[in-house]
């Protein structure tokens, strides 16, 4: 398994995964086809033997404080693998080399195992914001990342 920055020919196996993983509010093509090509934005995509079987955007203006996890997706198939962890390190990775000090990000109240991966990773709850994720109702968790100390975390592994 490989994960690798993301390009324009990835789109059409993101948007399959982006549609089945949040039916109700994916993103548009176009969208994402313009977060694919930003210079604020870092996607990758997690291929094994050729297959796109996830992807993951930060957003991270180089050298402002601040970065936000826009979106982690795996297809169906391939969750519970640690892939999602390994998507998640990838952003965080870029976002210590763009110097940002804190990474945000929302995550949906009804998803307790992605909520799990990311306190897992340091990151804490900071707010919620009520019925965030339409037409669902569902309240987003808003996720707050000390990223010099994750990275210092990070070595102390190595």
């Amino acid at each position: 398994m490989t994960i690798r920055t993301a390009t324009g020919d990835d789109l059409d196996a993101i948007m399959a995964i982006e549609r089945a993983s949040f039916p109700t509010d994916a993103w548009s093509a176009e969208s994402m086809a313009a977060e694919l090509v930003t210079n604020y934005s870092h996607y990758v995509v997690d291929e094994d033997a050729g297959e796109i079987i996830g992807y993951a955007g930060l957003r991270a203006i180089r050298g402002s404080a601040d970065a936000d996890v826009q979106t982690i997706a795996l297809t169906a198939s391939r969750r519970g693998e640690g892939r999602g962890r390994a998507l998640l390190r990838t952003l965080l990775a870029e976002a210590v080399e763009r110097r940002s000090r804190e990474v945000f990000l929302e995550v949906r109240a009804d998803n307790p195992g992605a909520e799990a991966l990311y306190a897992s990773e340091g990151f804490e709850e900071i707010g919620r914001r009520p019925r965030y994720y339409q037409p669902d109702d569902v309240d987003a968790v808003i996720m707050k990342l000390d990223l010099r100390g994750w990275a210092r975390a990070q070595e102390e592994k190595a």
